[in-house]
């Protein structure tokens, strides 16, 4: 954490842009050779290319018989996912492969989000051996994104290898039976077209079911055609193909609406992509996954936590891409969830923060869906404030809809001091944010410009029609919800520190581009005006009204401290405020969930506090993630698993307040640790070595020239030096940082005066063995 001597560059020095690279990133062009070592242990990294290492390392395996969706292996391309696990209710005789497209959803806005718009179930293919199932013996391969192995039954084998292909959207399974197992088959069952959520909570009045899907064979494929009621609907084609002792399945999901295309379109991929055997289909899908983890490197020495790591990089890429959906809650593997749809008071925030620092902004759905629907948010907002408002509700569907207004059906966005509707209005601002990391991360000026600041002036304005002075001269916002913790209270933190993020960014953004906006005095005049942050004996409430007082899985009271940063423990009495929230917030059991813990971690690495941080993380790990490392609360969510990689990022470098920190919330037992090409503010790429619990060195990469100030740890006298190993000119600006001038493509190394290491990245050694993720043998 920096000292009140650390550099503290103005915001708009930090914030400003230089010419943003398109398409492919540049990399920093370190060498990257294997590390060796006679005397492995099972959990060391095997020779080879140090991708290929950590991510063979790290693949899941089951030698015992998954029996639900937070167990099996998992496949995926952001649209079309297959979750692979027994056949309820018949573990012995059948295999189920999940069919779940995160397009597939409803169209009847009149029910809401939650039933009218949600997502729907498609359903379900079993693989039917011929004998009783006895073993199996699965690895999920992350590297080449594919499931093989063997299952085994009392009447031979079936070898299977599987892959949901990454452009072509379709599942192809490949098995090979022995004699005894050759009349295998595979049977689906289309799944009730409902809202998952009437498995949780009642129907609304008049809402029914779309009707049954319809199954038929067309010239050699088989095709279930799911109508819907409000018209259009999805259709799942499949056809098997045999080549020698071989069978490949192929199968691809289409949903059209309010067309009725989705049939001919699913029978069209079918029929082209069953034309390929299956190893002549994995060579491109392979390639593009070879290509996608190839961005950036991380390696440390706690093996359980670095596999869980690449397995959340694989998950993402598998659940996310710019011009998918943003995830829903469950990612596209739905399942019977209370959830079906995507959540903005938080869910789909932590889905995306790891792919800024893990170098994965191909993967930005959020800065692409705000940008692309925001007519539909201004229809979103209470009709007396649409001219010049946005907001965004709890809940809505892909395209950013909610629909209907009671809460049985889905939560609109409120009004201030009113309630019903809650008065959430928030989650746009705190969606916003994932915006502006990415701008941030990448400084294209065409996110700034076309996107946040546009959407963001129109969400803080919502604000600005509520702000009232008060009698003592300081502006209050009437009474207002902080998600998930219950009431509703005046100068609400929740919204207090979005609303000053937001006019604080605003005004940075305006001088930026250049705009002379006529609202800017107005942005002024909150900061300096608006009342403080409600806190008592314990620390932040969560409003004036409303001490913190009870368990609360949620930090909505405390954004100002992560992920915002804009309370940061500059002072000792700030850091001793940030100290007493975090522990009162999760000194109270009960409620607490799995992404308390990622929060809490994230909040303690801003302290520097690497050691608490590991613990948070190791409570996450031991009560809440599952086998395959998927997490429930209720039904399927994905987001607290992916912000545990953004915990883990904060442990290894934060970028806040225009400073790259390095290292800067390392326990002492990680006295070894690599990264490479990691993404930072300011768009720049890292390199780190950590060796014996010292910095030996540190490389940034500068994309777009913007001013770069780093705390690198590495103790006493420097060189810095540029791409060609010439003495770079550099400022010593206290607390352990420097500031060095980098244009655009320029890089600097940093080394202890003197030093001249190795600079070869390679995996670290485990500290220990530990278990793989899956279901391995006991």
């Amino acid at each position: 954490m920096s000292s009140p001597s650390a550099p503290d560059p103005s915001r708009r020095a930090v914030l400003a842009t230089g010419s943003a690279l398109g398409g492919t990133l540049l990399a920093s062009g370190l060498p990257l050779t294997q590390a060796t070592a006679a005397d492995r242990t099972e959990t060391a990294p095997p020779a080879g290319d140090p991708w290929r290492a950590v991510l063979d390392d790290a693949d899941l395996v089951w030698q015992r018989m998954p029996t639900a969706w937070y167990e099996g292996p998992f496949l995926g391309n952001g649209l079309l996912g297959s979750g692979i696990y027994a056949e309820p209710g018949a573990a012995s005789t059948a295999v189920r492969f999940n069919i779940q497209h995160s397009e597939v959803q409803d169209h009847r806005p009149e029910f809401g989000s939650l039933f009218g718009l949600a997502r729907l179930p498609i359903g379900y293919f079993t693989l039917e051996p011929v004998g009783a199932i006895t073993g199996l013996d699965w690895r999920l391969s992350l590297q080449d994104a594919e499931l093989t192995g063997t299952l085994t039954t009392d009447k031979g084998t079936l070898a299977l290898r599987a892959l949901i292909h990454n452009d072509r959207s379709v599942l192809a399974v490949e098995v090979t039976a022995s004699e005894g197992e050759r009349g295998f088959r595979w049977v689906f069952h289309p799944a009730d077209a409902i809202s998952p959520r009437a498995a949780f909570k009642p129907l609304p009045d008049g809402y029914q079911g779309n009707p049954p899907a319809q199954v038929a064979e067309h010239d050699g494929i088989s095709a279930a055609v799911q109508p819907l009621l409000a018209g259009g609907q999805h259709a799942t084609a499949w056809r098997e193909r045999t080549r020698g002792r071989t069978r490949t399945l192929y199968a691809h999901v289409a949903h059209s609406y309010p067309r009725t295309t989705a049939l001919g379109r699913a029978l069209t991929a079918v029929r082209r992509t069953a034309q390929l055997p299956y190893s002549a289909l994995a060579v491109d899908h392979r390639a593009w996954w070879h290509t996608y983890y190839r961005k950036s490197f991380l390696s440390l020495p706690d093996a359980r936590i670095q596999r869980f790591y690449w397995i959340q990089l694989y998950k993402t890429a598998s659940a996310a891409r710019r011009d998918a959906p943003v995830m829903a809650t469950s990612g596209p593997w739905l399942e019977p969830t209370p959830w079906p749809n995507t959540w903005w008071n938080l869910n789909a925030q932590l889905e995306y923060w790891l792919i800024h620092g893990s170098n994965h902004l191909e993967l930005d759905a959020i800065t692409r869906a705000l940008s692309e629907f925001r007519d539909n948010l201004a229809q979103e907002t209470p009709t007396p404030y649409r001219a010049d408002s946005l907001g965004i509700p709890r809940t809505t569907d892909p395209q950013l809809i909610n629909g209907a207004a009671s809460t049985l059906m889905g939560y609109g966005v409120g009004v201030p001091g009113q309630d019903p509707p809650t008065p959430e209005v928030g989650n746009l601002t705190w969606a916003l944010h994932n915006v502006w990391l990415s701008y941030r991360h990448t400084m294209d000026r065409s996110i700034l410009q076309d996107v946040l600041f546009p959407l963001l002036r129109k969400a803080i304005n919502y604000y600005l029609h509520f702000l009232e002075p008060g009698p003592d001269g300081k502006l209050h916002l009437p009474a207002t919800f902080s998600p998930e913790y219950g009431g509703d209270s005046r100068d609400c933190n929740y919204d207090l520190m979005l609303l000053t993020w937001g006019c604080r960014t605003l005004l940075d953004s305006a001088e930026l581009l250049g705009v002379d906006d006529p609202l800017a005095p107005r942005w002024r005049e909150v900061l300096a005006k608006r009342v403080p942050y409600p806190t008592d004996a314990n620390g932040f409430m969560i409003g004036a009204d409303i001490p913190f007082a009870k368990s609360h899985r949620h930090y909505s009271h405390l954004l100002a401290v992560y992920p915002l940063y804009e309370v940061t423990g500059r002072t000792p009495d700030e850091r001793a405020l940030i100290e007493r929230s975090l522990a009162h917030w999760v000194g109270f059991e009960g409620a607490l969930q799995g992404y308390t813990f990622t929060g809490a971690a994230s909040m303690s690495a801003l302290l520097g506090k690497g050691e608490d941080a590991l613990e948070y993380l190791g409570e996450l790990m031991t009560r809440f993630i599952q086998p395959n490392t998927m997490y429930q609360e209720s039904g399927p969510v994905i987001e607290t698993p992916l912000s545990a990689a953004q915990s883990l990022h904060d442990m290894v470098c934060q970028s806040w307040g225009g400073v790259i920190r390095v290292f800067p919330a390392l326990p002492a037992a990680w006295a070894d640790l690599v990264v490479h090409d990691f993404r930072t503010q300011g768009a720049f790429l890292l390199g780190a070595l950590r060796e014996d619990g010292a910095t030996r060195w540190v490389r940034l990469v500068s994309e777009a020239g913007a001013p770069c100030v780093v705390q690198h740890g590495i103790a006493g006298p420097l060189d810095v030096r540029d791409g060609r190993g010439r003495p770079l000119h550099h400022i010593d600006v206290g607390d352990g940082a420097v500031q060095v001038a980098l244009r655009k493509g320029e890089s600097a190394l940093i080394t202890a005066r003197g030093d001249r290491p190795d600079l070869t990245v390679a995996p670290v050694r485990p500290n220990e063995d530990a278990p793989r993720w899956g279901l391995p043998r006991i």
